[in-house]
């Protein structure tokens, strides 16, 4: 793992763009605070850029650095769940425009999956993570599924978990309102 994390950390820091395991499904990934490489991702899977994208971190203290008011119910929220939680947060901030939903709002997963967690903490900077489809089309559950035309269109494939068959699927993901309140959008 230590190769796939330093090869990765190198394209990233390049601007590039990446394919790799998440803690859910394989997805295409690049510096979340790279504006280019985000558009990128945009052009790889054809979707349009009104469609937010998932940031990924890696502790919840960074939670802070991105949303102006996290309320204090999410830490206990998303740790109660038995799988991964991404949470739509109002108010983003210090984030690229493309990140940000119209509303202002941005999705984040605050990742435990042990590749993820390290390749964040090293980086030093939040991944972004979008399926690893053409928009509209079937998300992948194991690497033999992702379209040819993806994978010739990024910068480096994570030579990781090929012949795994990622039982977590997508994350849950629900919407957090600042008074606490929430809703589960997908379970």
């Amino acid at each position: 793992m230590d190769s796939e994390i330093r090869k990765t950390l190198k394209v990233l820091k390049n601007g590039g763009i990446i394919l790799y395991p998440t803690d859910t499904v394989w997805g295409l990934g690049c510096d979340a605070l790279n504006a280019r490489a985000i558009e990128q991702i945009y052009k790889i899977k054809e979707r349009p850029n009104t469609k937010s994208l998932i940031v990924l971190l890696d502790t919840f203290e960074l939670l802070k650095k991105y949303v102006k008011n996290v309320p204090d119910i999410v830490e206990d929220l998303i740790l109660s769940m038995d799988k991964p939680v991404t949470v739509i947060y109002e108010n983003a901030i210090n984030l690229p425009k493309n990140v940000i939903a119209p509303d202002g709002s941005v999705a984040i997963r605050v990742v435990r999956d042990q590749f993820c967690s390290r390749l964040i903490k090293e980086f030093g900077r939040p991944l972004i993570s979008s399926s690893a489809n053409i928009s509209g089309e079937p998300t992948p559950l194991v690497f033999s599924q992702i379209d040819r035309k993806i994978i010739d269109n990024v910068d480096y494939v994570v030579q990781l978990l090929h012949s795994k068959f990622n039982q977590a699927k997508t994350s849950t993901i629900i919407k957090l309102h600042n008074d606490g309140s929430y809703q589960i959008i997908r379970n």
